[in-house]
């Protein structure tokens, strides 16, 4: 598995795709930071991450797409599946190297709370004694947000790499791959539209709660407000764990073909 790990890793910058990736991520981030947080003149971050999990619809089919994909159209997937390691081993190998690279984004991203901290220090030399305590950014609010990236990353990776396992075409990986993140992570918005009279527009209750429950977001608001959330952490690892463990099961269907 380390072997594949570091291969796949070293090839996210042998090709710019890696540079690509998190060249967009940062970009991203920041522009969504100042529109979520600096020129709305709020310490609060809840907004800026609820976004940022949105800009991953596009973001994680960016790094998975090739992952497998590329494989089949360079003619190179019988080397992997005779190579001396285990299935489960290789795709893991794939899995951790884009999870290495996706990381690295959400950690280079928190070099955007810098100039809040500093608005925060002037703010409080402006002000009594008796209100500086109140004035800046809550620590865990953004470290739960930090957390929830992460988590919610590492799911929508292992979806990305089952939907790469799928196909040979790199594009048509990316598309199905956003089509498939898109719905897991804003379904849930279905539930918080309304008609005229206030009433929700899913008129019936279990179809809400069944769509709150597949949606992303459904589980991310309490990170965001600080709030460890340990029933989050077992979903988001847990389809982490399914999308790998099918990824599996395809090439173990392929070797014995």
């Amino acid at each position: 598995m380390r072997a594949i790990y570091k291969k796949e890793l070293r090839s996210y910058f042998i090709n710019p795709i890696g540079y690509i990736y998190l060249g967009v991520f940062l970009v991203a981030s920041a522009v969504l930071f100042y529109f979520t947080v600096l020129s709305s003149a709020t310490y609060s971050t809840a907004g800026y991450f609820t976004f940022l999990v949105a800009a991953l619809t596009v973001l994680i089919p960016l790094l998975t797409m090739r992952l497998f994909a590329e494989e089949k159209k360079m003619r190179t997937e019988q080397l992997l599946l005779t190579a001396p390691v285990t299935l489960t081993g290789m795709v893991l190998g794939k899995y951790f190297a884009a999870l290495t690279v996706y990381a690295a984004g959400v950690l280079g991203s928190c070099l955007n709370f810098i100039p809040l901290s500093f608005i925060a220090a002037a703010e409080r030399a402006d002000t009594t004694e008796t209100l500086r305590s109140t004035i800046g950014p809550v620590p865990g609010e953004i470290i739960g947000g930090v957390v929830a990236l992460l988590l919610v990353g590492a799911a929508l990776i292992a979806v990305g790499i089952f939907i790469s396992s799928l196909t040979e075409n790199q594009l048509s990986a990316a598309v199905v791959s956003i089509g498939v993140i898109g719905a897991m992570t804003l379904i849930g918005l279905l539930t918080q539209i309304t008609d005229a009279n206030g009433q929700p527009w899913i008129r019936f209750a279990w179809i809400r709660t069944v769509l709150n429950w597949v949606s992303v977001l459904g589980r991310f608001a309490n990170f965001t407000n600080g709030i460890f959330d340990f029933a989050a952490v077992f979903y988001y690892l847990s389809i982490a764990f399914v999308f790998l463990f099918l990824t599996v099961r395809v090439y173990e269907k392929r070797r014995w073909r």
